[in-house]
C-alpha cells in the first residue's frame, strides 16, 4: 500500500504469496473457492444497491432539498451551517450507508455553501469528513451488512443498534463545532420566518420519505435489508426522474456506471478480504491472538481495551470493511467467552472502523473530500482530530454500556 498498490491487491497478493510459501500447492483453487463463496450471501446483494442508492440521490436533486431543510431547522444556531452540515449527514444517512456518498455527494454542497458564507476551507472540510462517518452507524449500513454476513447475526437488530449512537456521534460533532465556531466567530445564519421553514419542509418531504419507507419497511417486516435497499433505489430514481425532473437518461447512465466502479471496488476488497481471512484461519492466527492476550491478562476491561487497540491500528492501514471480515473471526472467540453481545459488538467494530475513514494513511473520507476541495490531506488530518475524539469516547461507552447499542433492538426487534 506504501507504494501505491491498492488495498485490494494488496491484502490478496500478500495472502497468495504466503500460502504459496507455505507450501500449499492447491492454494490458487483455495483462493478461487474463497472469493467466490464469500460472495455467495444474499445479504451482500443489499451492497451495490445501497451504493446506487445513494448515488441517485446526489444527482437526482434530493441531496440538495435535504440541505435547504437543515438550513431552514438549525442554520441559526451557533455554528451557523457546520450544524446544517451534520444535520443533513443524518438525515442522508437513513436513505445511504456509504460514507463516501455523503462526503463526495452531499459534501460539495455543504462545503460550497460554508465557503461563500465565510467558513474557513479547512474547518469546512473538516466537518464534512466528520459528518460523513455518521452515515454507516445510522441505518443502511454498509459495514453492518457486511458484519451480518460473517456473524450471521440479523440484519435489522444491527441496523437498531446504531441508532442511538449515530446520534451521539452528531450530538459529539454539534458540541465541537459549537465551541470552534464561538472562538473562531464563524457567522450564523439568520433566523427564517415559520412559513418559509414549512415552505422547505414540503419541498423536501418527498426525500424524507425515503427514510421512512427503508426504516420503516424493515422495522414493520415488510422487506429485508436487501430488499429495502432494491426499494430505495426506485423510489429515488422515481423522485429524480418523474416528480423533480432533475435527472436525465445522460445522467442516470453516468450514476449506474459510477456505481458499478464503486460496487466492484468495495465487493472486491471483501471478497479478497474474505480469502485473507480463511488464511489466518488456516494458520490458526485466532487461536494464536486468543493464547496470546489470555497471557497477558484475564481481566475482561483490559481485553476489551486491547481489542479497541488493535481495530483502531487496523483502521489506520486498512480499509474498514476489509477490517471487520479479517478481525470479525480472529475476536468473535474471545467476545463469545466474555459473554459479550455480537450486535454490541458489532457496533463496535463499525465505530472503530469510522475512526479508520478518519485517519491517514487510508482514510478513505479524507482521500474524499481532498479530492473535492483545496483542503491538503495534512491540514485535514489535524482539523478533524476533535471529531476523531469524540466517536473514541461514544466507543468506549458502547463496548463498556451495552444498553446504548442494545436497546433498541430489544424494544423494536
Amino acid at each position: 500500500m506504501l507504494v501505491g498498490v491498492p488495498v485490494g491487491a494488496s491484502m490478496g497478493l500478500v495472502s497468495a504469496g504466503a500460502f504459496a510459501f507455505l507450501g500449499e500447492g492447491n492454494f490458487l483453487a483455495v483462493m478461487a473457492q474463497r472469493i467466490f463463496s464469500g460472495m455467495t450471501s444474499f445479504t451482500m446483494l443489499a451492497i451495490p444497491f445501497f451504493i446506487l442508492a445513494g448515488n441517485l440521490m446526489n444527482s437526482g436533486g434530493i441531496t440538495t432539498r435535504i440541505f435547504d431543510f437543515a438550513q431552514a431547522c438549525c442554520g441559526h444556531w451557533p455554528g451557523g451551517l457546520g450544524q446544517v452540515n451534520i444535520l443533513s449527514s443524518v438525515i442522508f444517512s437513513g436513505m445511504s450507508g456509504a460514507a463516501v456518498a455523503d462526503a463526495a455527494g452531499l459534501g460539495v454542497i455543504e462545503m460550497k455553501a460554508m465557503h461563500d458564507a465565510g467558513f474557513d476551507d479547512t474547518f469546512s472540510a473538516g466537518i464534512t469528513a466528520a459528518s460523513s462517518t455518521i452515515g454507516p452507524v445510522i441505518p443502511p449500513s454498509i459495514p453492518f451488512v457486511v458484519y451480518a454476513s460473517v456473524t450471521s447475526v440479523s440484519v435489522g437488530s444491527l441496523f437498531m443498534a446504531g441508532f442511538l449512537p449515530g446520534l451521539l456521534m452528531a450530538v459529539a460533532m454539534a458540541i465541537a463545532v459549537y465551541f470552534i465556531s464561538k472562538k473562531r466567530k464563524y457567522p450564523v445564519q439568520p433566523k427564517m420566518p415559520w412559513k418559509l421553514r414549512i415552505k422547505y419542509f414540503w419541498r423536501a418531504l418527498p426525500s424524507l420519505f425515503t427514510v421512512v419507507i427503508i426504516i420503516g419497511g424493515i422495522w414493520g417486516g415488510f422487506f429485508t435489508p436487501t430488499e429495502a435497499a432494491t426499494v430505495a433505489c426506485l423510489y429515488a430514481l422515481i423522485l429524480g426522474g418523474v416528480v423533480y425532473k432533475t435527472m436525465n437518461g445522460k445522467e442516470l447512465l453516468e450514476v449506474i456506471k459510477t456505481s458499478i466502479l464503486q460496487s466492484a471496488k468495495t465487493l472486491f476488497i471483501i471478497a479478497i478480504a474474505n480469502f485473507l481471512a480463511y488464511f489466518l484461519t488456516h494458520q490458526r492466527i485466532p487461536a494464536m491472538v486468543i493464547d496470546g492476550i489470555m497471557s497477558l491478562t484475564n481481566d475482561p476491561v483490559v481485553i476489551k481495551l486491547l481489542i479497541i487497540a488493535i481495530l483502531l491500528i487496523l483502521g489506520c492501514f486498512v480499509e474498514g470493511v476489509a477490517v471487520i471480515l479479517i478481525a470479525t473471526p480472529v475476536f468473535l472467540p474471545i467476545v463469545n467467552m466474555m459473554g459479550m453481545d455480537l450486535v454490541q459488538f458489532g457496533v463496535v467494530m463499525i465505530l472503530a472502523s469510522m475512526i479508520g475513514l478518519l485517519t491517514p494513511p487510508v482514510g478513505m473520507s479524507l482521500y474524499a473530500v481532498c479530492s473535492i476541495s483545496k483542503v491538503s490531506l495534512v491540514d485535514l488530518s489535524k482539523t478533524v482530530l476533535p471529531y476523531v475524539l469524540g466517536i473514541f469516547i461514544i466507543l468506549l461507552i458502547s463496548m463498556f454500556w451495552p444498553p446504548l447499542s442494545l436497546i433498541v433492538p430489544n424494544l423494536f426487534m
